[in-house]
């Protein structure tokens, strides 16, 4: 009999053992991503006591993007799966407003601007990231570039598409990390002066690869995406401040730079000299479902005006906003390198995540943060 039971007692204790695997199985299964660099490994297992009542259920994303199609890392979107790996182009637009109309930018990705010259009430140029470079009809116009603008496009491994620009700019053009094409791209005649003449038509940038050394996929260059984004059937509600004019024309005096948002198609539409921007072949106005403000230094080159952005090392840091759907929350941005790539941050430590579609990002020198205006 007692040998009957120091074996039952045997098996009830392996079964309990065998439980109790499998529910540590399970609480790992189940553990939500970290969202620390560093995970802290769990030595002891918890007490019942204290262990918490409920695991958090965290959802993944499944969602699949249409057949022959992927989500493209520049805006969430759908985009033809033969294009995955092809590096974008980051374009230098002429925002003088003898360079209106614009041509091409509706259909970029992502678009920044800063200021391009202390000079003429800091006047500010757009740098236009494309991905699907291919189905350019019309893009510009082409004008030069400054040291900022090669640091950021660096970080997407794209190809700086220019013409000239300062000296200031030539040890930065000499790193291994720097691609880019100057002055080869198409003349249009449009009655202007010839610096407002230089657009990229279709075909141009197909030839300049052609006879360049440059992979048109990305290269060991390439650290990864930038943003996480959000389905567009589970978009990101902010609950911040509500954000339907962002005034930024203390910092861009020049262009006076505004976006507004339009509740009913939930897209900050831009505006610059008093009026809405439109595209010079379509007429359609230039938007986007969200927007990044970054507080950072600025300094002049030269008495001309040439000025770079404080944006890496020991002062590539600052704050900033996140803004889509009509609301804002504050962030803290990073960028540690000349060519890393520029993390921004929510201010509970985590990474943002984006709502789906093209994406606004400004750089406001600090000394204007407190004029630019969320309303």
């Amino acid at each position: 009999m007692k040998k009957k039971l120091l074996i039952s007692l045997l098996a009830l204790s392996m079964s309990l053992s065998l439980v109790a695997c499998g529910n540590k199985d399970k609480e790992k299964e189940a553990a939500p991503d970290a969202v620390t660099a560093e995970i802290i490994p769990i030595e002891e297992p918890l007490s019942s006591e204290e262990a918490p009542a409920e695991e958090e259920v965290v959802e993944e994303d499944n969602e699949a993007p249409p057949e022959g199609m992927v989500f493209s890392e520049l805006t969430g979107l759908p985009i033809d799966e033969s294009i995955a790996n092809q590096k974008p182009i980051a374009a230098m637009v002429d925002n003088e407003s003898t360079a209106l109309p614009h041509f091409g930018l509706n259909s970029a990705d992502i678009i920044y601007e800063m200021v391009n010259s202390t000079a003429n009430d800091r006047i500010t140029r757009l740098m236009v990231l494309y991905k699907d470079w291919g189905n350019i009809e019309q893009l510009g116009s082409i004008r030069s570039v400054r040291p900022t603008h090669i640091w950021i496009a660096s970080e997407y491994n794209a190809v700086i598409c220019h013409d000239g620009g300062p000296f200031y700019i030539d040890v930065y053009m000499a790193r291994d990390y720097a691609q880019h094409f100057s002055g080869i791209f198409s003349r249009v005649n449009n009655g202007k002066a010839r610096e407002f003449t230089e657009y990229i038509l279709k075909g141009d940038l197909e030839k300049a690869f052609e006879k360049s050394s440059y992979s048109t996929e990305y290269d060991q260059f390439y650290e990864g995406p930038h943003f996480k984004f959000a389905r567009e059937s589970k978009p990101i509600e902010l609950e911040g401040d509500a954000a339907t004019d962002i005034n930024m024309s203390a910092a861009f005096k020049h262009n006076k730079s505004e976006l507004k948002y339009d509740e009913s198609t939930g897209l900050y539409t831009y505006y610059e000299y008093g009026k809405v921007h439109a595209d010079g072949k379509t007429g359609e106005a230039l938007t986007f479902k969200n927007v990044i403000l970054m507080k950072a230094g600025l300094y002049q080159l030269d008495k001309n005006g040439y000025c770079a952005y404080t944006i890496f090392g020991d002062t590539g840091k600052g704050d900033g906003y996140y803004i889509t759907n009509g609301k804002a929350v504050k962030i803290t941005w990073e960028k540690t390198t000349e060519n890393g790539i520029t993390h921004y941050f929510l201010e509970n430590g985590e990474e943002i995540t984006l709502n789906s579609g093209k994406t606004y990002i400004a750089l406001i020198p600090e000394e204007y943060w407190s004029e630019t205006t969320l309303n």
